[in-house]
């Protein structure tokens, strides 16, 4: 046996509870339940897999709750199960991979709040074309939303497609990136018109 799978599955000391309880309120800005968000934390930061009754114990929550939250994270693919031997019980590990982490975040929230706001501008982009009554501004206003919202999600497709490797070595070139598309130094001081 490896010394890992001695070690406590999770020590909540002071720095683990802050990063628990503040993954649970981003959670729930980021739609998701409190609870949900906590679970994945906690398995997170686990050194080894943990049964449903340990985060129960650890998180003082109930077992439904517990229960519904694992088939959640499940289901969005944020964590795995998987089963130990003289175990009959599921036992639970969170992807670790921060990038493979950042991607599932990011496109179920995209998911959740860009998609729905696209079709709802889609469709009154469609509904202005036949109203007479709504003013050049407001019209104007709505087209821009809409084009913006729809180049930005083109644009998510497309850096969600790129290999890591790739995507890497795009974020580290930060704003240094002006400079490949020929904008120099501006760092966002653009005209706001173009």
């Amino acid at each position: 046996m490896s010394a890992v799978a001695n070690e406590p599955t999770v020590t909540l000391t002071p720095a683990v509870q802050q990063f628990v309880l503040h993954w649970g309120e981003m959670g729930t800005r980021w739609g998701v339940n409190r609870t949900v968000a906590q679970i994945h934390a906690l398995l997170y930061l686990s050194v080894n897999p943990m049964c449903a009754e340990e985060i129960v114990t650890i998180l003082k929550v109930a077992r439904s709750n517990v229960s519904n939250s694992l088939h959640e994270l499940l289901k969005l693919g944020m964590i795995n199960r998987t089963h130990k031997l003289g175990d009959r019980r599921d036992h639970y590990l969170a992807v670790s991979d921060i990038w493979e982490l950042f991607s599932i975040i990011t496109a179920e929230r995209k998911k959740r709040e860009i998609d729905p706001t696209l079709a709802m501008l889609r469709q009154c982009v469609a509904e202005l074309e036949s109203e007479g009554d709504t003013r050049g501004v407001t019209r104007r206003r709505i087209h821009e939303m809409y084009e913006f919202l729809e180049n930005m999600s083109n644009w998510y497709e497309q850096v969600a497609r790129l290999p890591r490797r790739t995507l890497k070595a795009l974020i580290g070139l930060g704003s240094g990136i002006a400079g490949l598309v020929g904008m120099g130094g501006n760092h966002g001081k653009d005209d706001p018109s173009t």
